[in-house]
């Protein structure tokens, strides 16, 4: 279809990312996009930031907003030079980075902000960034894009919702107060620059309470049926289509062909929900969490066509951390972005995981918002980070002694005390992972009288925790029966191959089913854990090993890949690789590195199970060397086995593991596996029941004594800490994640 009619049917629902003019696009194309905006050499750079938790008048509040505005403030002044005195924050209560209170997020607040500090201060060749964290909504639009109607049929328009949604004195919600997207595409055009970009995490659909996730939108009504804006809002429109001298018809021809100039990122597509989402002891938007988690770790010499490798693994990071099908949305002016790559200039600074915020009576304070979520649980007692310059070049060693939220707590462990500066950086060098890292569990009302039963059942699997369902806490799954309205639910979210009504099985956090964790519709709650017991071991070890996912700056040089064999094909869809199911599969591997490496494969199937691809369970260590230069594939062409992709549907995920030194151990664990089950020599190696967690906890002990064994004193010296977790030194081990769909052929 054409590129205008592929953007009215993605505005089709009326979100204001929609009428923004969004389309989907490459993740990773957005945040380089975004991120080489930010970094150019520009004279002024000015930010202004909105983030709303706590709505009057019944209107249900959300946690992350606030940390959003927090990850975009510390990106921006430590990762592309903002002053901080350009960056003026609009939002509910006070905030600790910043010395100033900030102003409250009325209506009048948010448009005057963006009035008076982007529109007035912005001059040609000036950059400016406009976030909002909050919930949307819809109104009433009495100028719509035709496809933008409600049930009803009548025009409809996305919107920001302000803190003074509903007037005070007003006992209806007919009228609201919300910032349309037309509004927001007039103050977007008056800015003096065409290096703009607005960042929206929240979204028009859903809303309320799901799973374990609270989602950033509202009905438009309350009271139900869909509201008109306010008089104020239509009076406001008017002024600035006057002042911008445009007619009515000229304003409509230009939202219909787009964003107004400048880049757009939205949270998600237009048919989905943007998650405020727990991330253990904190809250944030998904989307915003990424984003600038990302941007923390840009290398510096990443070109704009990165590979879908990484992007699978950004898209794969949302719906992780929000167990929504969350995929990230992208639009911007063609004229005035696309053509004009002195915009996209990379950054001067290197990449970190992490800076320094201040020191006061030897303690460091340092802001982890560069950390994945996947690995922010293992950043904990005795992780260890590298301070660096400007340059990249170290300059001393910081132990982290506990960590609140994304900010940690630390000493110095070596280099000199005036290596310790506000605005210093520090990359990762020795992760620390639980020993005791738990499954965590939480029980849906759905069970009914079979809660107990089933708490107990979950409680005797090994390294399973029952933990309460009530967005306070990071949920792994939610264990709970099929229900008719998650059933629709599950439908209008497009899951397919759904169990059926009454089934027990196990859900994401945003309520949507693992299908395959699911079977008959009369199975007993008790039967079910039973039943899912060597899968709820699988699915723990792939947690442990998710620990040890690699940086995005990749600290070794491994290059890697999944492909399919000669004859196979693949599909890129919301930016993620499809193939059939019965495909068969390479996975290929280089080593980049001037060492030898040891490597190892290992696959979670789109039902869980874990399996070991690589090295072959009778093969003696050195088979798993790769030396510098070469490269490896497996399984090879005179293998007596095949990589072939199975089930209907699903997503399978890969992990490519690269170290330093030798896997000595799992190597020992696999042998044994093997042979106690008598597998064909040579082959891959399926894990059972426990075996899963015997492999990864091998796993972890091998990189665990490997880190150690380099004559670290202090490591050694640190017992308190070999009791309780194992450390992994970053400079020594790749992990990369590759995550692949199956479709029915």
């Amino acid at each position: 279809m054409s590129s205008i009619k592929r953007r009215h049917f993605l505005q089709f629902a009326g979100s204001t990312l929609a009428t923004l003019g969004l389309s989907q696009f490459d993740f990773l194309q957005q945040a380089n996009r975004y991120g080489k905006a930010l970094a150019q050499g520009t004279p002024r750079k000015f930010a202004l930031l909105v983030g709303i938790n706590e709505y009057p008048n019944g209107i249900n509040s959300l946690r992350g907003c606030l940390t959003d505005v927090e990850l975009q403030w510390e990106l921006l002044v430590h990762r592309f030079g903002f002053s901080p005195k350009d960056i003026l924050v609009v939002a509910d209560r006070k905030l600790a980075f910043t010395d100033n209170e900030p102003l409250k997020p009325t209506r009048q607040n948010i448009l005057d902000a963006f009035e008076n500090h982007l529109i007035k201060n912005a001059k040609p060749g000036d950059v400016v960034v406009f976030h909002f964290s909050g919930h949307g909504s819809l109104v009433l639009d009495n100028a719509p894009n035709p496809l933008f109607k409600d049930d009803q049929g009548q025009g409809i328009n996305g919107t920001l919702v302000p803190f003074d949604r509903i007037p005070a004195n007003s006992s209806s919600d007919n009228q609201v107060r919300d910032i349309m997207g037309r509004s927001l595409f007039l103050l977007m055009r008056a800015v003096n620059t065409d290096n703009i970009t607005v960042v929206l995490d929240s979204c028009h659909s859903g809303g309320g309470t799901r799973g374990n996730l609270e989602i950033r939108a509202i009905p438009s009504r309350l009271s139900g049926g869909t509201a008109a804006p306010s008089p104020e809002e239509v009076e406001y429109q008017r002024r600035w289509i006057k002042d911008l001298k445009f007619s009515d018809r000229e304003l409509d021809t230009l939202r219909n062909q787009g964003i107004a100039k400048g880049v757009a990122l939205g949270s998600a597509r237009y048919d989905q929900s943007a998650a405020d989402a727990p991330f253990g002891d904190f809250h944030a938007g998904a989307f915003t969490y990424l984003l600038t988690r990302y941007l923390w770790q840009r290398t510096r010499n990443e070109a704009i066509g990165t590979v879908f490798v990484n992007l699978s693994r950004s898209t794969k990071d949302v719906a992780n951390a929000s167990g929504l099908p969350q995929e990230p949305i992208y639009e911007a002016n063609p004229a005035k972005n696309s053509q004009q790559p002195l915009y996209f200039l990379t950054p001067t600074t290197p990449a970190a995981e992490a800076v320094i915020r201040g020191e006061n009576n030897g303690q460091i304070e340092f802001w982890l918002g560069g950390v994945s979520a996947r690995t922010l649980d293992a950043t904990g007692k005795g992780t260890i980070f590298t301070i660096i310059d400007e340059t990249g070049k170290p300059l001393g060693e910081i132990e982290q002694l506990s960590r609140r939220g994304l900010v940690g707590y630390g000493k110095l462990r070596q280099g000199q005390p005036s290596a310790v500066k506000p605005g210093r950086f520090l990359r990762e060098r020795i992760r620390t992972v639980p020993n005791d890292l738990k499954l965590q569990i939480a029980l849906d009302p759905s069970l009914g009288d079979q809660l107990e039963p089933a708490k107990a059942a979950l409680q005797a699997v090994k390294r399973m925790e029952v933990v309460p369902l009530g967005q306070t806490a990071r949920v792994d799954y939610i264990f709970g029966r099929l229900t008719p309205v998650y059933l629709q639910q599950s439908q209008r979210a497009k899951i397919v191959n759904l169990p059926p009504a009454g089934s027990v099985g196990l859900f994401t956090a945003a309520q949507l089913p693992v299908t395959a964790t699911f079977a008959r519709a009369d199975e007993s709650a008790t039967d079910a854990v039973e039943r899912l017991r060597p899968r709820l071991i699988s699915l723990l070890a792939g947690r442990i090993l998710q620990l040890t996912l690699s940086s995005d700056d990749g600290r070794l040089q491994v290059a890697t890949s999944v492909v399919p064999t000669e004859g196979g094909s693949s599909a890129l869809v919301n930016g993620v690789q499809q193939f059939k199911t019965g495909t068969t599969m390479q996975v290929k591997v280089r080593n980049n590195e001037q060492q030898n490496l040891h490597l190892a494969v290992l696959i979670i199937g789109a039902t869980g199970n874990l399996t070991v691809l690589y090295p072959y369970w009778d093969a003696p260590d050195i088979a798993s060397l790769v030396s510098p230069g070469e490269e490896l594939t497996v399984p090879k062409a005179d293998d007596p086995f095949q990589f072939r992709l199975r089930g209907t549907s699903g997503f399978v995920e890969v992990f490519v593991l690269a170290t330093t030194q030798p896997l000595r151990q799992s190597l020992q664990t696999l042998e044994a596996i093997g042979r106690g089950r008598g597998l064909n020599a040579r082959s891959f190696t399926p894990l059972q029941d426990n075996e899963p967690l015997d492999i990864i906890e091998s796993l972890i002990g091998d990189l665990d004594r490997n880190t150690r064994g380099d004559g670290d004193t202090e490591l050694v010296r640190a017992r308190s800490l070999l009791a309780v977790r194992r450390v992994v030194d970053t400079t020594q081990l790749a992990t990369i994640s590759h995550v692949i769909e199956v479709v029915a052929s």
